[in-house]
């Protein structure tokens, strides 16, 4: 089981250093709440979400730490990270993982092949950009900090595709996505950055999408959100001669 979240890992394009420190996460919830796999499939995700929520005013009082978990340091910081670990470990599991087999299996793969086909084709390039993305921030903005640790920021309403700091100190969220977007990702970007001054309290906050290119709704709803800015990529091909 863990060689194949292992796998998933760094089929994910997430580096070796990330790989490991969430596989180090996800030891250290299970060395204390016992193997995951019976408590995901039991639907105890929110309970054990529940155990790691720790908010800035909780922070503020001085509370301690609600997690079974040992640690050191900065409790809000920690438990923000264990939270992501198994957030992202649920959405291995929840990916086909069959615990009989142990091995990824496909839901229904006699059904809408092609829709299936293009839907991996468009994760494996968001994939592809964020890992590219990641290894060159200030190509996309000169100044920005990226400060999620390596690996999406997991709030209430799903995961943020890389989170960073620009100089000034407002904290960025960039959501990325292949091809054309349709209008729900305004609504889907804004929900995570709604999460993140729930949860951080940051003074000031913006978002960035990534696209291709943009549907009329999305450009429309950009011109009336001024924290929100559009940004188109293109793919380039190098070629090298073999003979």
């Amino acid at each position: 089981m863990k060689g194949k979240y292992q796998d998933w890992l760094v089929a994910q394009g997430y580096n070796e250093n990330t790989c490991n420190t969430q596989m180090a996460h996800i030891r250290a919830i299970e060395k204390h709440y016992g193997e995951l796999l019976p408590l995901l499939s039991d639907g105890g995700l929110d309970k054990l979400v529940e155990d790691f929520t720790y908010s800035k005013e909780d922070e503020r009082a001085g509370r301690p730490n609600p997690s079974k978990v040992d640690f050191s340091g900065r409790v809000y910081t920690r438990l923000q990270s264990l939270k992501g670990a198994l957030r992202r470990y649920a959405r291995f599991v929840s990916e086909g993982f069959d615990p009989e087999l142990d091995e990824p299996t496909p839901r229904d793969p006699t059904e809408h092949a092609k829709s299936e086909q293009s839907e991996k084709q468009r994760f494996a390039l968001e994939r592809d950009m964020q890992a590219a993305l990641r290894r060159n921030i200030s190509a996309l903005e000169i100044g920005l900090t990226i400060i999620d640790d390596g690996a999406e920021r997991s709030v209430d309403s799903g995961f943020i595709d890389i989170l960073c700091e620009d100089p000034s100190g407002q904290m960025v969220v960039i959501e990325l996505k292949a091809g054309k977007t349709d209008s729900r990702v305004v609504g889907q970007i804004l929900g995570y950055m709604g999460d993140l001054i729930a949860e951080d309290e940051p003074q000031a906050i913006r978002g960035v999408i990534v696209a291709h290119s943009f549907d009329k709704r999305t450009l429309a709803a950009a011109r009336a959100i001024p924290n929100l800015r559009l940004v188109t990529y293109a793919i380039e091909f190098s070629f090298e001669a073999l003979s």
